[in-house]
């Protein structure tokens, strides 16, 4: 087992990459997200922010400038792309082909689906031992 690298289970990798986004969000934009979701599906990643508008988009869109403020909401995506794109491919250790986003102003919400170049490999987190078989009966249950 020495030398014998285990690759990190869809959890964690998908724990490291709200954590990236949380900060990349407060780096970038000064903006202190609630929560960021994400699940892996094989080659698609899927990411929602609770609380990913920014104040002044809130603004422009509580005093009559919907338009102004999808505008501006457009020009942060377009800004975030880049960086998201690296950060996931850093995370997972795949390319990302395409970065799909939307924001809901009135929520606050955003939601990205990344699909990438392959699935990224992971380890299956419900093999506890490789010694053991998983047909093994529980025996703990009186």
């Amino acid at each position: 087992m020495a030398g014998e690298t285990l690759e990190p289970t869809r959890g964690k990798l998908e724990r490291s990459l709200s954590q990236g986004i949380q900060a990349l969000y407060r780096s970038l934009l000064g903006q202190q997200t609630s929560h960021a979701v994400c699940h892996l599906l094989d080659n698609k990643l899927i990411i929602v922010i609770e609380n990913g508008v920014t104040q002044p988009e809130k603004i422009l869109a509580q005093n009559g400038q919907q338009d102004l403020a999808l505008q501006v909401r457009s020009q942060l995506e377009s800004v975030l792309e880049l960086q998201l794109k690296d950060l996931i491919t850093e995370v997972l250790g795949v390319g990302v082909t395409d970065l799909l986003s939307d924001a809901t102003l009135e929520t606050g919400r955003t939601g990205t689906i990344a699909i990438l170049e392959s699935a990224p490999k992971v380890r299956d987190s419900s093999s506890k031992s490789k010694t053991q078989p998983k047909t093994q009966p529980d025996t703990s249950e009186s």
